[in-house]
């Protein structure tokens, strides 16, 4: 498992260019929180009774969108998700970015009522000309303080959509109120300060507030599809040497094999049957994309893995 910090996404001219830059991923993202008294010991015991994390909420984006940056200013949404948990601000700062065409999807995942457990995201989708994910949640109750990613890439430096992304969090102070405690009152902070970290600053100790894991669930191409996804079974997968795709309904006409940043590296035409099992034991391991055409010319796109 690799831990990624922001890339840097470069598109490359080439024969396999239109599928590329026309894929779809969609990823699940799951938060597990790692605060509480043991792991930030307040003094006397003083760790809210009432510890719980707002929604978590974001978006999916190009790098001409940035919502909020350590050293930078927070805005007007991300001070209302630090300092209350209100999202109605932040959501209409993500929608101007859909509008001008530098955002693609805005995310709005669910909270959760306890300083420790888990919070999921089953379905993020994005295209590859908006790679980038910003997240944030309030740490509450808290002043402004918040857990956030800000634009981390779903490619890698091949432009190749990552399998799994894992991140520690440590707690952020957006800035804009001055208290110095959980419940402590409210005092707007004036000038505004920029966004900076918490960590091993009172009363949060130097561990991680948290893990964050962002998981590939599936990529389209960008290739005709017609729903004939869910009559296509492919044993095993993950596979070693072979592998065998199934058509429940029509006979199979063409498969081919993709590696997700859009080669072909396979490709077996005028099959004609309802199984085939197809030798992939000369692939690099890794994450591919099946394509399969019925006879009535149907297709489908199914992820495997390689191992």
């Amino acid at each position: 498992m690799k831990k990624y910090s922001i890339l840097i996404l470069i598109v490359f001219a080439s024969n396999w260019i239109t599928i590329a830059q026309n894929s779809t991923a969609t990823y699940s993202v799951v938060f597990e929180s790692n605060w509480s008294q043991n792991t930030h010991p307040h003094p006397n015991g003083n760790f809210p009774s009432t510890a719980h994390w707002s929604d978590l909420v974001g978006a999916t984006h190009n790098d001409q969108a940035t919502f909020l940056a350590l050293g930078e200013i927070s805005s007007p949404g991300i001070e209302n998700v630090a300092e209350s948990g209100s999202n109605s601000v932040f959501f209409s700062e993500i929608n101007t970015e859909i509008s001008n065409g530098t955002g693609y999807s805005l995310i709005e995942g669910p909270g959760l009522n306890n300083d420790l457990g888990t919070i999921a995201i089953d379905e993020i989708t994005t295209t590859n000309d908006f790679p980038l994910l910003t997240l944030v949640s309030m740490i509450a109750p808290s002043p402004d303080w918040m857990i956030a990613i800000n634009s981390v890439s779903l490619l890698d430096a091949g432009d190749d959509w990552i399998n799994e992304i894992t991140l520690d969090l440590y707690p952020y102070d957006a800035g804009t109120d001055s208290g110095t405690d959980y419940s402590s009152s409210n005092m707007n902070t004036n000038p505004q300060e920029p966004i900076s970290s918490l960590q091993d600053v009172f009363p949060f100790s130097s561990e991680k507030i948290g893990t964050i894991t962002i998981t590939l669930e599936e990529v389209i191409l960008g290739i005709e599809q017609n729903d004939l996804n869910d009559s296509i079974s492919i044993y095993p997968n993950p596979a070693d040497d072979y592998l065998t795709i199934s058509n429940n309904n029509t006979g199979i006409e063409t498969i081919e094999l993709y590696s997700v940043l859009g080669n072909k590296v396979f490709e077996k035409t005028d099959i004609n049957s309802l199984t085939k099992s197809i030798n992939i034991s000369n692939l690099p391991s890794g994450v591919y994309l099946l394509k399969v055409i019925d006879s009535e010319k149907k297709s489908a796109t199914k992820r495997i893995i390689k191992r």
